[in-house]
This record gives structure tokens, C-alpha cells and sequence, in this order.
């Protein structure tokens, strides 16, 4: 397979710089999405190409429908047919649930799992009909598991991972691979920026004793978008040092 365009959603924050990197090593054309006019956007962007990453910007609202078809529309005519997807865009609005106020509801299940499909509706169909195709969809531990004060999170992350295994059966005779990666605690500049006594009390929790790597998410991204990878499909693969084992 040459090698072609791989979409990112959320693509600029710290986890979805990792997966653009790690994709973009692999050869790919790679489309870092952000929101309509992001502030960070240039200055992102002239970071990655001075690290040696010549990385796209594809600017949409992933919680919009319509905005989603015209980013696709875009990125098709003017880089490329999309043959890898990472679904990466997340918020957190935590809260217990007794307390949590329905725009906190709302805005995670929107950004979290109503985006998988506004993006996804767009791009899978054009997959199968060509023969090829990955799908990458990043949940979280706690969708597997569940997590005290994040009943809006968990339930969304939830969603992929059923998302995930139905669209897998959908198109597995078409060549298209879609899959879930459910990470744990990862340390990313939001996660480093916490008070260090506190992130000392999340890494006891974890068995192999230390933070996730973003780059081993975005070297397992790289794994999952490769031929290598053609015979695993509707799976959910956890990356969380042991803190929860499925």
C-alpha cells in the first residue's frame, strides 16, 4: 500500500501530537484537526515542521455534522484519498453525577463520542468502497471500567467501544480495520502540569509504577494503521500499565 493521508482529530493537543508524529514517521500525509480559526494553530505548526514533521492543519468543529463533511471535502482535494482515521478529540467535564448539569453531559458526549460519528460518516463508506482502510478510536481506561465523578466521560468512552465493534463487523469483508485503543494515565503536559503530590497518588494506583508514554499510544496508532495490523479488527486494546486488566 503507498502510503497516503491519515486524519487526526484533536490532532494538536498532547496526545494527538504524539499519534501525528508516530504516523507521520510511517510516511503518511498527515491532517492535524483543530477548531475553526484555534489560536495555537500556527505556532503548532511551525513547531512540528522545525522538528521535521510536515503536518497539515484541518480546521472543523467535531461536534457539527456539516462542518465535518466540508473538512473531509477539503482535505480529499487538496492532499489526498483519507486511509487512516484517529478519532482523538476528547473533553472532561467532571463532576459527580448528583451535581452534574446537563450542558456537562451534553458537551462531553458530544466532543467525545457524537464527533466519532460526524467524522466517521464522512470517511468510512469511501474506505470500503476503495478496499482499504483503518480505523483508530481512542477511548480510555475508565470507559472500560467506569470512574467515580466522570459519569459523562466514562459513558461516552463507553460508546466507542461499542461503536467500535459494530462498525468493525460492518465493513471487516471490505478491508477496512476499525479498532479502540483505551489508554490509561498518560503523561502529557496537562497531566505533568498537575500538582506533583497529587500525580504521585494517581502513579501508586498503577502497577508498572509509572505514567504512560504519548508516544507509545502514537507508536500503537502507527502499529494499528499498518498492514501489519489487517487481522485485528473490533478490538479494544489497553494500554494502562496494569491499572485495569480486561
Amino acid at each position: 500500500m503507498s502510503k497516503n493521508v491519515a486524519l487526526v482529530t484533536g490532532g494538536m493537543g498532547g496526545l494527538g501530537t504524539a499519534i501525528c508524529k508516530a504516523l507521520a514517521k510511517e510516511g503518511y500525509k498527515v491532517v492535524a484537526n483543530c477548531l475553526p480559526d484555534f489560536p495555537p494553530k500556527d505556532e503548532w505548526l511551525a513547531k512540528m515542521k522545525a522538528e521535521g514533521f510536515d503536518v497539515y492543519a484541518g480546521e472543523a468543529d467535531v461536534t457539527n455534522y456539516e462542518q465535518c463533511g466540508v473538512m473531509v471535502k477539503k482535505i480529499e482535494a487538496e492532499i489526498g484519498q483519507i486511509d487512516v482515521l484517529v478519532n482523538n478529540a476528547g473533553i472532561t467535564r467532571d463532576g459527580m453525577f448528583r451535581k452534574m448539569e446537563k450542558s456537562a453531559w451534553d458537551a462531553v458526549l458530544s466532543t467525545n463520542l457524537d464527533s466519532v460519528f460526524n467524522v466517521t460518516h464522512y470517511i468510512l463508506p469511501a474506505m470500503a468502497e476503495r478496499g482499504y482502510g483503518r480505523v483508530i478510536n481512542i477511548s480510555s481506561v475508565n470507559g472500560v471500567k467506569g470512574q467515580f465523578g466522570q459519569a459523562n466521560y466514562s459513558a461516552a468512552k463507553a460508546g466507542i467501544l461499542g461503536l467500535t465493534k459494530a462498525l468493525a463487523q460492518e465493513v471487516a469483508k471490505k478491508g477496512v480495520t476499525v479498532n479502540a485503543i483505551a489508554p490509561g494515565y498518560i503523561g502529557t503536559d496537562m497531566v505533568m502540569a498537575i500538582k506533583e503530590e497529587v500525580r504521585d497518588a494517581i502513579i501508586a494506583t498503577v502497577p508498572a509504577g509509572r505514567l504512560g508514554k504519548p508516544e507509545e499510544i502514537g507508536d500503537l496508532c502507527a502499529y494499528l494503521a499498518s498492514d501489519k495490523a489487517g487481522y485485528i479488527t473490533g478490538a479494544t486494546i489497553n494500554i494502562n500499565g496494569g491499572l485495569h486488566m480486561g
